[in-house]
């Protein structure tokens, strides 16, 4: 069954589409460039304070710094494969299909909206470790919270990107549902070390999709996903 807090997330995420089609008409697109930017902004700052959670060590006064060379190898590796499957391009190829049953067929930016809003609230470690504590402990409280944040996120997504926001919803009960359904299983296998690895890598590539929201050159964001693959395979040979 899939857990209450990935139909929160969904609801939340759809209702943020809705609204901000309803109502991003009445924004300038000085408004919309504006709000997408912070929306960016605020997006590469959740990525860098996840990140930084699990690089940074504080000893009384000393800072240090670690895992470098984990972020790197799952990077590159994880990128390396994600390019030859053309991860991207499937997310592409599933948004134009969106596009045609939904009717938006004429709607030019259906495509990048799905996209780039799936990949801001698929991607994290909000979404993953929230839908396996939802689904072994049945606490869904982080799903929760996540939810007012898509809501939020959505809104200023779909009034500046386009109704193609709203669908991103879709990935996200497929994902969070299908990691609750299975989390019993995880539950024997899924180490403390292996999440620590998949939240650092997950918060990277939250980073990445920001910096896709503030400037027009694009990182291929999606065919980063196997690095996520790769960080927990190592928690379990380290």
């Amino acid at each position: 069954m899939i857990g209450l807090g990935t139909i929160i997330n969904t609801i939340g995420i759809a209702m943020g589409g809705l609204f901000g089609h309803m109502f991003g008409k009445v924004l300038k697109e000085q408004h919309r460039v504006s709000l997408i930017s912070v929306c960016g902004i605020s997006v590469i700052f959740i990525g860098i304070a996840g990140a930084m959670k699990y690089m940074l060590t504080v000893n009384g006064n000393t800072i240090s710094t670690g895992k470098s060379m984990l972020v790197s190898i799952c990077l590159i590796a994880g990128t390396f494969i994600g390019e030859i499957i053309d991860i991207e391009a499937l997310f592409e190829r599933f948004g134009e299909w969106l596009k045609l049953k939904s009717g938006n067929a004429k709607d030019r930016n259906f495509v990048n909206a799905f996209v780039t809003a799936t990949l801001t609230v698929c991607i994290g470690a909000m979404a993953i470790v929230g839908a396996i504590q939802d689904g072994i402990y049945g606490d869904w409280s982080i799903l929760a919270t996540k939810s007012v944040l898509d809501f939020i996120v959505i809104i200023v997504m779909t009034s500046s990107l386009g109704k193609g926001c709203a669908f991103s919803s879709i990935p996200v009960l497929i994902l969070e549902g299908g990691i609750t359904l299975f989390a019993s299983f995880l539950k024997p296998v899924i180490t403390d070390l292996a999440m620590d690895y998949l939240s650092l890598i997950g918060s990277i590539l939250i980073f990445c999709v920001g910096l896709n929201l503030i400037r027009e050159k694009k990182i291929r964001v999606a065919n980063m996903l196997p690095s996520l693959i790769l960080a927990v395979f190592i928690a379990y040979i380290k």
